[in-house]
């Protein structure tokens, strides 16, 4: 099919919006926030973790923690107190280029990609099998969109013939593609140490990446409920090994591999993220660890996931509370919408999740842009769209700023006494970019005006974008540094 026409023909700036500080949304009150955080005491407490790894059980064990008879380990309060008291409460995390670096904690919030969608939209109206291109296609938007912070792998590029290649692969496809700070998996431990190597040649020089870390591990930490994934434990160890950021997740799914309850599914999500971050501290003491606590929804009449339920809005919002009481950085999903195409239904049910969850100021928003079909979708237009939208979210985020000049009463009765309006004076000029955004895809139009322009359809302007956003290379991997890792490494993308 014959490329599109591109129409927009703005020239590419790379700027990224602040990251806000939210938590003023509070979903739970301080008598609900004190009891499920003690209950997840409790839980880690008296019921404990199974499946923990002998040499790690060892050391948890050495720390303070309880080996149970059958064989879980139980954390005690104390000890988990003195963890949280010693672990990191920010995590910085540079880009490739570093002063698209991140400060997470402390409830700034950051929207970013995430997830392992395995199919994309095709140009005849369905899906197909993600590929690497299209992941370097989606990482390109990633890098170049105004209100997404950080780039999380978002898709499994299908095309990979090995675990290793895919790991290698898609490590190399999202640095080439974004300069901001990325995430990516691995299917195993002995992966990493040849990833971060060659993070270290794209960077120039021996041990780069361990003093410009730009690339998070994200790894599944627990199976739920309340056993350890002891592959992603030996992952863990070698990503700290590698000086790579930890960005540890458990994702129970309500009724399913958690309690039916909010409240107890939010009690529990707390001990396997604690959990996790007790063994990180186990393993190197304050090394660098955002907790991914993101409570999946099951849709009870047919069991499966529903990321763009009421539900998993509220029981996000309320996983980012519980960490910013704790004082930890914080990882919660959403956006994650059940509709398979981005129309209105994709809409609302992104609008209400990421508000939320942005209100509530988790530090990052994983899986919370491009994403469609429960997570198995991944889609450029989306990704796109749900930029535009998030510049909306992240400007409610900051709510009434109230500045000096903010109150001019001066201004106001000149205004009042003269010529009636604020079109003209000084402020509405000095304010009107920083006061307000403005969106980049959203038609605001007189319904005449749009007429006017061919009654354009919001997908066919994300699909403009997305030629637009693509179109050059990204130029921050040097020529001579790639060429390098492309001898070295069996890379497949053209």
């Amino acid at each position: 099919m014959a490329r599109r026409k591109r129409v927009i023909q703005e020239p590419l700036k790379l700027q990224v919006t602040p990251p806000p500080q939210g938590g003023r949304f509070q979903p739970l009150g301080p008598r609900r926030l004190a009891e499920i955080t003690e209950a997840a005491f409790s839980i880690l407490e008296k019921i404990g973790m199974a499946d923990c790894p002998a040499d790690i059980t060892a050391l948890a064990v050495e720390a303070g923690a309880d080996l149970r008879d059958d064989g879980r380990v139980c954390f005690p309060k104390t000890m988990v107190d003195d963890i949280i008291a010693k672990a990191a409460r920010r995590v910085n995390i540079p880009g490739f280029v570093e002063d698209l670096g991140l400060t997470i904690g402390g409830g700034n919030v950051h929207i970013g990609t995430g997830g392992a969608a395995v199919e994309v939209p095709d140009q005849a109206g369905g899906f197909r099998e993600a590929q690497l291109a299209d992941l370097y296609q989606l990482m390109q938007i990633v890098g170049r969109a105004e209100n997404i912070h950080y780039g999380v792998r978002p898709i499994v590029a299908r095309d990979m013939p090995s675990p290793w290649e895919l790991d290698l692969n898609t490590g190399f496809a999202c640095l080439k593609a974004c300069p901001k700070p990325i995430g990516i998996s691995f299917d195993n431990a002995t992966h990493v140490q040849s990833v971060a190597a060659m993070f270290d040649m794209a960077l120039g020089q021996d041990d780069a990446f361990r003093r410009q870390p730009f690339c998070m591990g994200v790894i599944v930490h627990a199976v739920s409920p309340l056993r350890f994934a002891q592959e992603g434990l030996e992952i863990m160890k070698a990503a700290i090994d590698a000086g790579m950021p930890l960005q540890i997740c458990t994702a129970a799914q309500a009724g399913a591999t958690s309690p039916v309850t909010l409240a107890g599914a939010l009690a529990q999500g707390l001990a396997e993220a604690l959990a996790g971050l007790v063994i990180a501290n186990v393993l190197k003491p304050g090394f660098p660890t955002i907790l991914a606590f993101m409570p999946f929804i099951s849709d009870l009449r047919t069991g499966a996931m529903t990321g763009g339920s009421g539900e998993a809005a509220v029981a996000n919002a309320a996983a980012a509370q519980l960490l910013l009481n704790l004082g930890l950085p914080s990882t919660v999903s959403a956006g994650m919408t059940d509709s398979k195409v981005p129309d209105a239904q994709a809409g609302y049910e992104k609008g209400y999740t990421v508000a939320l969850a942005a209100q509530a100021g988790a530090d990052m928003i994983n899986l919370s842009v491009g994403m469609l079909g429960s997570l198995m979708v991944a889609s450029p237009e989306a990704l796109v769209i749900d930029d535009d939208m998030c510049g909306a979210i992240l400007r409610s985020v900051r709510g009434v700023e109230l500045t000096d000049d903010a109150l001019d009463l001066e201004m106001i009765e000149a205004v009042a006494c003269g010529p009636g309006h604020f079109l003209g004076e000084a402020q509405t000029l000095a304010r009107m970019k920083s006061e307000y955004v403005y969106p980049s895809l959203a038609d605001r139009k007189s319904l005449q005006d749009w007429q006017d322009a061919g009654s354009p359809d919001l997908v066919d302007r994300a699909r403009d974008k997305v030629d637009q956003l693509t179109d050059e290379p990204p130029d921050h991997l040097p020529p001579d540094r790639e060429a390098a890792i492309r001898a070295a490494f069996d890379i497949k993308l053209s």
